[in-house]
C-alpha cells in the first residue's frame, strides 16, 4: 500500500531531512531507525526523505579499520541493506536517500549514496572527494536524474558540497533539488577558524545541561559554520538544498546534526539544532525556481572566461592529502589571459 502522495508532476514537493546517530557496523539498528523515520515521513505526506552520509554502517570509525574489514562491511548497489531501503521506498510511496559503503564488481570501495524512488528505480552517487580511508576511492561523475515529481534531483556527499564547482556543475546538469548528506560539525579542522571538536562530556551531559550542547550545535562548530557557505550553494545555483547530517558521537568526534532545508534563495525553510535524532519537513514550492536569482545569474555565464577552472596548476592533491595535510596552501598566481 502506498502511503505517500501520487506520482504526478506537482508544483510542491514535501521534503524531509533526517539527522540520526548511526551505530557503527550495526546495519540492523540503523535500518530500524531509517524505517521508523520513513514511516513517520510517509504518514506526514512527505515525498522525499534524505538520511545522512554512510548512515547504514557508521562513518568516522571506518578510518581505523583494515581494508579487509571494510570489504566485509561493504555491499553492492544490489546488496541486502540497499534492497531494504528500496523496499521501504516502494512500500510507502516515498523517495528515500541513504548512505552506504559500496563495493563494485571488481572489489573497489566507495563512499556512496543511494536514492530509491517510489517507482522502484535506484540512483547512486559516489563521493567525488573521498578521504576516509586509503582503500575508499573517489567517484568520477556527477549524479543528476529525473524523478516522478517532474524535477531533476542531484546528490553531492559532504566535501563534494564544499567545492563550489561541484554544485554549479550539478545545477548545470539540470538539478532543481540537491540532496547533501553529511557527517560534519565538531570536526578537528586544520583551519584555525573552522570547526573544532566538541567535548564528548558535553554530549553526555545534554539532558542535564541542554544549554551547553545547544550552544555548541548553534555556534561556530555547528550551525554558524554551516551558514558561512551552505545557503550560498542554494542561492548561487538557484536550487533547493536538503542537508542531512549525523548527530552525536561518531568515533572520537561529535556530529552536530543541524538538519536543514533551504530554498533557491538560500532561505532556511526548516531546521533543527536538537541534540537528538530528529526530522525536519518543508514544502518545496517549485514556483520559486524560474525567477530565482541564482538561475537568472547562471543565464549570464561567460564560459569563454572559465578555462582556468579546468587548468592544472601542479599544486593539486588527492583528497586524503588535501584533507589531512598541515602544509601551507600555495597561492595560485596565473596572470589574466594566460
Amino acid at each position: 500500500m502506498c502511503e505517500g502522495r501520487g506520482l504526478e508532476t506537482t508544483t510542491t514537493i514535501r521534503a524531509a531531512s533526517v539527522q540520526f546517530e548511526p551505530r557503527p557496523d550495526d546495519t540492523t539498528y540503523n535500518l530500524g531507525r531509517i524505517e521508523a523515520f520513513v514511516r513517520d515521513a510517509a504518514a506526514g505526506g512527505v515525498d522525499l526523505v534524505a538520511f545522512p552520509e554512510m548512515c547504514l554502517i557508521g562513518y568516522w570509525h571506518l578510518r581505523r579499520q583494515p581494508a579487509e574489514r571494510l570489504r566485509t562491511l561493504s555491499e553492492p548497489l544490489t546488496g541486502p541493506s540497499v534492497r531494504v531501503v528500496g523496499d521501504l521506498a516502494t512500500e510507502h510511496g516515498i523517495g528515500v536517500g541513504a548512505g552506504f559503503l559500496e563495493a563494485d564488481d571488481t572489489g573497489r570501495l566507495f563512499n556512496s549514496y543511494v536514492v530509491c524512488l517510489p517507482d522502484g528505480t535506484m540512483h547512486r552517487h559516489r563521493k567525488l572527494h573521498a578521504f576516509e580511508h586509503e582503500a575508499i576511492g573517489s567517484g568520477d561523475r556527477y549524479t543528476v536524474f529525473d524523478t516522478p515529481w517532474g524535477v531533476r534531483l542531484g546528490v553531492l556527499i559532504c566535501w563534494d558540497n564544499n567545492l563550489v564547482e561541484n554544485v554549479r556543475a550539478t545545477a548545470l546538469h539540470g538539478a532543481s533539488i540537491l540532496l547533501a548528506p553529511h557527517q560534519t560539525g565538531g570536526t578537528a579542522s586544520r583551519s584555525p577558524h573552522a570547526t573544532k571538536p566538541i567535548p564528548l562530556e558535553t554530549w553526555q551531559a545534554r539532558h542535564r545541561d541542554p544549554q551547553r550542547i545547544e550552544a555548541e550545535f548553534r555556534g561556530p562548530n555547528g550551525r554558524e559554520w554551516l551558514l558561512r557557505w551552505l545557503p550560498a550553494r542554494a542561492h548561487d545555483n538557484g536550487l533547493f538544498l536538503v542537508f542531512s547530517n549525523g548527530v552525536g558521537p561518531d568515533d572520537d568526534e561529535v556530529r552536530t546534526g543541524n538538519a536543514m532545508i533551504l530554498d533557491p534563495y538560500g532561505r532556511i525553510l526548516a531546521e533543527t539544532w536538537a541534540a537528538d535524532d530528529a526530522m525536519v519537513v518543508a514544502d518545496l514550492d517549485l514556483g520559486l525556481l524560474p525567477l530565482a536569482t541564482g538561475r537568472r545569474w547562471i543565464q549570464g555565464r561567460r564560459p569563454e572566461l572559465y578555462d582556468i577552472l579546468t587548468r592544472r596548476f601542479g599544486t593539486e592533491r588527492d583528497p586524503r592529502t588535501a584533507r589531512f595535510s598541515t602544509d601551507p596552501v600555495p597561492v595560485h598566481g596565473a596572470e589574466p589571459g594566460t
